[in-house]
């Protein structure tokens, strides 16, 4: 049962005649007799399970972005039914214009749109649906909440997918589709040409030259069909909050980015989440990667558990047999000396190239500035204190022979790409 506004309305307007009388009567039998035409109306009104619904939601939609899912209402009784329903979605769904109103014949249907703006990746789950019947009266009716399951999967934003093009435009230079032509080992042979001052002396080909009759040198394109294995950190450390958002997120954007601009170099992606065990994987070629990555990243949540770096290593060492470009996409700094990365990179840097991504905290710049007063001068020699650390640990995992890029979390999508690159044009791949 529910009562409507024009009841609360109707009990209010008794307040008149019971202070014109002054009779506590009067007060009383205008109350009885709201509360009886409520109860009538109540019994008048329709029956809830004459209304049926089913709910229908879009598959998936990137964050910050807005769908709608349709509520179909039917009337499968014999009775005209007038009423409401609400289409309830959990807070983070976003959901707007969640109540319709509707006026059904027997045996007729309407469709309700409820337009979702989700605020958070993941799986956003709808609620019951909550069927309301008035009575002639319009002073109260029946209700029942239906339970209708739906799901939507919050991609990831990708918003650093606007670095792609700037990116694609150096892989074309360094892949050979313009005049550049790289020289050194490491890459696919591609053709010969004649020799310029500044080239080196040991890419000249003595038996092209000999052939000619004039000095020509090698020129080579980075070897394609590398394997890039991705690696995102889904522990503890990722669910510290960087700005707006965790660090995980961050990571994800890096993830996509480099799977995208490695996949149109023809390289072949695979990508894992892990904290103490295996959380999502994704794994695809083409452009079909960054739709599968996005799709396997999007359920994923930071854990407050310690990561399992020797399980990771041995991850890594069951799906790919050959030299790869391993990317860890984790947090640096002096827990790293504890928890055992620097021994699974050393490990890994054996038989792959190790590039190691890390965000850092813009509020650790913002407190190094700091010199206001005292307590601003003790907050920026913790900062500068916490950054010498950090940098002490990536000192650490150069000298292993990794790649090691810190950035803010804006900036470490393109940094990771970039030297993704700058290994591909050396061919250290």
């Amino acid at each position: 049962m529910h009562i409507t506004g024009w009841t609360v309305a109707l009990a209010a307007l008794g307040a008149v005649p019971a202070a014109l009388t002054q009779s506590r009567t009067v007060a009383w039998a205008w109350v009885i007799g709201v509360v009886v035409l409520a109860l009538v109306d109540v019994w008048l009104a329709p029956p809830t399970h004459a209304v049926g619904v089913r709910r229908e939601a879009s598959g998936s939609v990137r964050l910050t972005q807005s769908t709608a899912t349709r509520l179909t209402v039917a009337n499968v009784g014999r009775r005209r039914a007038r009423g409401a329903v609400r289409d309830a979605w959990q807070p983070s769904a976003g959901a707007s214009g969640d109540r319709h109103a509707f006026a059904l014949a027997p045996g007729e249907t309407a469709t309700f749109r409820t337009m979702l703006r989700p605020t958070r990746r993941g799986d956003r789950h709808a609620g019951p649906v909550t069927v309301r019947t008035f009575g002639p009266l319009r002073l109260a009716g029946r209700q029942r909440s239906l339970e209708a399951p739906a799901r939507l999967r919050v991609l990831p934003e990708f918003a650093s997918r606007r670095h792609l093009p700037s990116r694609l435009v150096r892989l074309r230079e360094i892949d050979g589709r313009t005049a550049v032509r790289l020289k050194g080992a490491g890459a696919e042979f591609d053709s010969l040409r004649d020799y310029v001052i500044g080239d080196d002396v040991r890419s000249i080909d003595w038996r092209g030259t000999a052939r000619r009759g004039e000095v020509v040198v090698r020129t080579y394109r980075p070897e394609r069909d590398r394997r890039v294995v991705i690696a995102l950190d889904s522990a503890r450390l990722s669910a510290a909050r960087v700005g707006d958002a965790p660090r995980l997120d961050a990571s994800i954007e890096a993830a996509l980015l480099l799977a995208a601009l490695a996949s149109h170099a023809g390289d072949r992606v695979q990508a894992t989440a892990f904290d103490r065990a295996e959380q999502a994987r994704a794994a695809s070629t083409g452009s079909r990667i960054v739709a599968t990555l996005a799709d396997a990243l999007a359920a994923v949540e930071p854990s407050l558990l310690e990561p399992d770096w020797p399980a990771l290593v041995r991850l890594v060492e069951s799906r790919v047999s050959q030299r790869s470009l391993v990317v860890l996409l984790t947090t640096v700094d002096t827990s790293a000396m504890d928890s055992g990365m620097l021994e699974a990179v050393a490990a890994l840097q054996r038989r792959h190239q190790v590039l190691v991504g890390s965000v850092e905290d813009p509020e650790l710049g913002e407190l190094m500035a700091g010199r206001a007063d005292a307590d601003a001068v003790y907050d920026a020699g913790a900062a500068s204190r916490a950054m010498l650390e950090r940098e002490a640990v990536a000192t650490r995992l150069r000298q292993l022979g990794a790649e090691v890029v810190l950035a803010l979390p804006d900036d470490l999508a393109p940094a990771v790409c970039d030297r993704y690159l700058a290994l591909k044009a050396a061919g250290r791949l």
